[in-house]
Order: C-alpha cells, then sequence, then structure tokens
C-alpha cells in the first residue's frame, strides 16, 4: 500500500470515539504495511461500521460472524492495550 492510500485510511480511522481513535492509530503502526489485498478490504469494510459497532467488536463485546473479517478484527483486538 502507497503512501497516499494510508494517509486516506488514517484519516478515515478518526472517529468521535477517543478510545477507538487509539486502537486504530495503534492498529495502522502495528499492521498498516500488511494491509493489501482481502485484509485491506476487510479493514475499509469495518470502517464502515458505526463507531459502537467497531467498537464493540474490538472489545469482543460482540463476536465477528464474517469469517473473512475476523483476521483484522483480532487484529485490532490485539492494539486495546493502548486505550
Amino acid at each position: 500500500m502507497g503512501a497516499e492510500e494510508l494517509n486516506r485510511l488514517r484519516w478515515q480511522c478518526r472517529r468521535g470515539l477517543l478510545e477507538l481513535d487509539l486502537v486504530l492509530e495503534r492498529f495502522l503502526e502495528e499492521y498498516g504495511e500488511q494491509l493489501q489485498g482481502d485484509r485491506l478490504n476487510s479493514f475499509k469494510t469495518l470502517l464502515t461500521l458505526t463507531d459502537i459497532e467497531l467498537w464493540d467488536l474490538v472489545r469482543a463485546r460482540t463476536e465477528c460472524r464474517d469469517a473473512g473479517l475476523a483476521e483484522v478484527v483480532q487484529w485490532m483486538r490485539s492494539c486495546q492495550d493502548c486505550t
């Protein structure tokens, strides 16, 4: 992924929920370079969720029922310790 696309994703990660902002920022730092193909599409799909829906997935309050998104959700969960 190029720098321009990564910057676009960073902009999309700016949310209304500070805790989610922190997780997404750390997620991009840790896994941004690995986001390609299906993983990138999964991440973009997750970014279309509302803050509450995405936060509930990250906090494991709800389970990810889509196997295609599950790997990226797990990565996001591993970035929670910054909150």
